[in-house]
């Protein structure tokens, strides 16, 4: 959608009301030589009708105030060009739009009614339709602007809102036990049985957290799309990505992402592939998963653990399918309905000004073309046809493209004029408007030059004189113009709102991303390492009191820290440094009983990779502590030509484990590194080793993970 919006900027809308403006004037100058004698009254006539012009396109370029003092201006000229130079009346609705843009209806009704007096009633019609376009044009430029102003505004309102959602929900359940997991362990100095409590209030918080970051993830699929393709690359599986579906998701994500997850491992599991292709899409209010490598070479050798994913997207009412493909590859497919989105109607109010201005353009004209029609058989008809095409016009307006409509309404447009006459020339103007918008370009250019040239064409067969011709085949033009004005307009600003909306959608996804990543990268930490502290503060109670009391108070520490870290998801900063995080890895480490040895040569760093490389550190120990045996860690830093870099081993792999799809912290860590500027590289050594790599400030960042 925001390719789309670029491509029909505001300025362009104020562009295309300039040029409808300017055909209507054109239409008065072309007519100037018919309506006045001798070449300095025309030239005068012209020159009115130019200042009538130019005041307009000051009031179209720009939204000061001040534009209100040319309006007597431009009532002066187009009153002096019809009084002295005899130019139409209908050029007073130049001046009845400013007026009518002022806020000044009575006014404006006075011009009109002053076309009346001067010109009759189709001159009157003429001058209403021109003070109704020119209000019209303007106003639906202008909601433009405002809409595409809006959308910085509201993309931050919805962050901020998400925001205080988030911390509704976090302070609700985690905020609570954080509080009592600090009360707890203060009152368990004194009462060691007390950490019996503790215990049980950490092990609820830490599922909470984890429970929390996977209903945030569940919004987006990028998460464990950049997981499962971090977990082919690092098997050697050349990986391709492809996206095509609007989030945020909600439920349907988190089927969407256990199936990917499952297929993916599935891809490593049987270990033959050499490519995979991963994409989505989303039509008819189902979004579908498509997962695709060339390692399969039977149906069945394929399916063999996708049973339980199948039977979970089945039991939840979604479609997942497996087979081989013509070309040998084998093929997961997943479909799962949409669900409601919170997405906020389209801004219905200048489509409502737009249908009813080109409602008064067709009312208007038909009238006008029925004055001309004399009373007689041919009246009745001329009468229906039009309803029938106002009718039409309006309907595609409102839903679409023209589609069939364009066709017959050529054929509306020229077959009555030989029982019609010239009355039924100027409907050709809304042929000339259906193809503007309805068409390309290219193709609508040459087909509108032709619709004119057939104009002229039925004028001159009807032995009408050079002006008449001309001035039907330039009204043509003009009328086409300003339906793909108004009908254009209207859809540029639904487009901005739409794409307003959109990107406040992709914000609240991005701000879930990552409230989500900070649960589980900062307080999933500070949980686990709080949990693992009480478990040995237990055991100590009763067999050494003094250490079991300081472990309890490294808790109390440690909640206060989680009660930041929770700040932090929520929106506030993390105040995370690598310096502590090593202090806090090596007490942590230690109390688990791995054995720590600590090479610490990094310097100064910048607080912002100083907490993006703590961030790192601290994810690392977790997955020791969860995921190994680790009885050793190395954990190391240097810093070299402003490049730092942050290694961390440990000898905890079973090297005959399968391999697993990674969990959502290293997806997690690799963003948060390339928003740094920085690599992640994480993998086994097959002799029962890992190693995480983390470097920051290298000149040309590629991301690799495993």
């Amino acid at each position: 959608m925001s390719g789309i919006v670029r491509g029909r900027s505001p300025g362009r809308a104020r562009l295309t009301v300039g040029a409808v403006l300017a055909s209507f004037a054109g239409v008065y100058v072309l007519a100037a030589p018919a309506r006045t004698e001798g070449a300095v009254r025309v030239a005068a006539a012209i020159a009115l009708v130019a200042i009538v012009l130019a005041v307009q396109v000051v009031r179209v370029v720009s939204r000061d105030g001040r534009w209100r003092w040319g309006i007597p201006v431009q009532a002066a000229a187009a009153y002096a060009g019809v009084l002295a130079f005899g130019t139409s009346a209908g050029v007073l609705g130049f001046a009845a739009g400013s007026l009518l843009l002022a806020g000044a209806w009575p006014l404006a009704a006075a011009v009109v009614g002053s076309a009346a007096v001067l010109g009759g009633a189709d001159v009157t019609i003429s001058c209403l339709l021109t003070g109704l376009v020119v209000y019209g044009l303007v106003r639906l430029a202008d909601r433009a602007d405002d809409t595409a102003a809006a959308r910085l505004p509201v993309t931050l309102a919805a962050v901020a809102r998400e925001r205080l959602r988030i911390a509704a929900e976090l302070n609700r359940g985690l905020g609570d036990g954080l509080r009592e997991i600090s009360e707890g362990s203060r009152r368990a100095l004194e009462r060691p049985e007390a950490i019996a409590d503790v215990l049980d209030v950490a092990r609820r918080s830490l599922n909470e957290a984890r429970a929390a970051a996977a209903d945030f993830r569940s919004m987006s699929l990028a998460p464990e799309a950049s997981a499962a393709r971090a977990l082919l690359e690092s098997a050697g599986v050349e990986a391709e990505v492809r996206t095509d579906h609007s989030e945020p998701l909600g439920p349907a994500g988190a089927l969407l992402a256990m199936a990917l997850r499952e297929a993916v491992t599935d891809v490593v599991r049987v270990g033959t592939a050499r490519t995979c292709v991963i994409e989505t899409s989303e039509a008819d209010g189902s979004v579908r998963l498509r997962v695709v490598n060339d390692g399969v070479r039977t149906a069945e050798l394929g399916e063999e653990g996708l049973e339980d994913a199948a039977r979970r997207v089945r039991a939840a009412g979604g479609a997942f399918a497996t087979g081989l493909g013509e070309d040998g590859r084998f093929a997961v497919e997943v479909s799962v309905a949409a669900g409601e989105r919170p997405v906020s109607l389209p801004d219905r109010a200048a489509y409502r000004l737009s249908v009813g201005l080109l409602a008064a353009v067709l009312a208007g004209f038909s009238v006008k073309g029925l004055l001309q029609v004399p009373w007689g058989p041919e009246w009745p008809v001329a009468a229906a046809l039009l309803v029938f095409i106002g009718a039409v016009q309006l309907f595609w307006t409102s839903t679409g493209r023209p589609r069939a409509w364009a066709p017959c309404l050529a054929v509306l447009s020229f077959a009555p004029v030989p029982l019609l006459g010239k009355a039924w020339l100027g409907v050709a103007g809304f042929l000339v408007g259906t193809l503007l918008v309805g068409l390309p370009r290219r193709v609508a250019v040459p087909l509108v030059a032709g619709v004119m040239a057939a104009v002229g064409a039925g004028a001159w067969a009807l032995r009408l004189g050079p002006a008449a011709i001309t001035n039907y085949v330039v009204s043509t033009l003009v009328t086409g113009l300003v339906v793909y004005g108004l009908v254009r307009l209207a859809r540029l600003v639904r487009d901005l709102r739409a794409a307003g909306e959109e990107l406040a959608r992709a914000a609240t996804v991005q701000e879930r991303l990552r409230a989500a990543r900070d649960l589980h990268d900062l307080l999933g930490h500070s949980l686990a390492a709080i949990l693992l502290k009480c478990e040995l503060a237990r055991r100590l109670a009763d067999v050494d009191p003094k250490r079991a009391r300081a472990e309890l108070e490294e808790v109390v520490a440690m909640a206060e820290r989680a009660g930041k870290d929770l700040e932090a998801a929520t929106g506030g900063e993390a105040g995370l440094s690598l310096d502590g995080e090593a202090r806090s890895a090596r007490s942590v480490l230690t109390a688990a009983g791995v054995e720590v040895e600590m090479n610490l040569a990094h310097g100064e760093v910048p607080d912002g990779t100083s907490a993006v490389l703590g961030t790192v550190l601290r994810e690392a120990v977790t997955n020791i502590l969860r995921h190994s045996a680790a009885t050793r860690c190395v954990i190391a830093t240097a810093q070299e030509d402003g490049v730092i870099r942050l290694v961390v081993e440990n000898d905890g792999l079973d090297p005959a484990a399968p391999r697993t799809a990674p969990g959502s912290g290293i997806g997690n860590l690799t963003t948060r590194l390339a928003s740094a500027g920085g690599t992640l590289s994480a993998r086994a050594d097959g002799k029962g080793g890992f190693r995480v790599e983390a470097v920051v400030g290298q000149s040309r960042p590629e991301e690799e993970a495993g």
